[in-house]
């Protein structure tokens, strides 16, 4: 199966992860719930660093994430989350393999 994924790794601004996370998990919600080209939308917290938050998109296609970053809730989140972020970077990447876990055994 192929898509496009993206990873995004998030440095918060000390002591706002939780008004950050309020913020990335309604628009992950969103994202999964309305956008028909977004099939996967995962938050996940550092272990290590308390102040880290990455996500990990997987889109159909890259035309489906371009739709998603046009779209009124990611607006929203992105002018709303940029004063919480002292840092953000971007993978732009390729999903050439996909594996689900069977059920059943």
């Amino acid at each position: 199966m192929s898509g496009y994924a993206i990873i995004v790794d998030f440095v918060l601004v000390p002591g706002k992860r939780s008004e950050f996370r309020r913020l990335v998990d309604r628009n992950a919600r969103i994202s999964s719930e309305a956008e028909r080209g977004c099939r996967h939308f995962d938050v996940l917290e550092s272990r290590e660093e308390a102040d880290r938050v990455l996500l990990y998109e997987v889109y159909e296609n890259e035309a489906a994430f371009e739709a998603h970053v046009q779209s009124s809730h990611f607006d929203e989140f992105d002018r709303e989350s940029a004063p919480l972020v002292t840092n953000k970077s971007v993978i732009h990447c390729n999903l050439v393999c996909e594996e689900r876990p069977t059920t059943g055994n």
